[in-house]
């Protein structure tokens, strides 16, 4: 499912307007994402958490020349950790 197709079932389900469906979902994104950047997390109960997490740097190799030792530098990335409902509701579809 893709982000129109998303907001096409919400402002189905919501009885809303398409256009209302798609600003829910910008400024859901823009509200995760801030909250991230500040170093917050954002919890849904039962659904999940995004967090940020910062990857350490750590020697790698080049890729245009593989004897040759490159050091990659550290990095936030974002995480997801699945809540318990959503672990339990796709277990019941293996």
């Amino acid at each position: 499912m893709n982000k129109a197709e998303l907001a096409t079932r919400l402002a189905d389900r919501l009885s809303v307007s398409k256009k209302i469906a798609e600003d829910f979902i910008a400024l859901f994104e823009e509200i995760v994402t801030k909250t991230l950047t500040e170093g917050g997390e954002v919890t849904i109960a039962g659904f999940g958490t995004f967090s940020a997490k910062v990857r350490a740097g750590r020697m790698g190799v080049n890729p245009q020349r593989p004897t040759e030792k490159i050091q990659i530098p550290s990095v936030t990335v974002p995480k997801f950790k699945a809540g318990k409902a959503l672990k339990d509701a796709l277990k019941g579809k293996a």
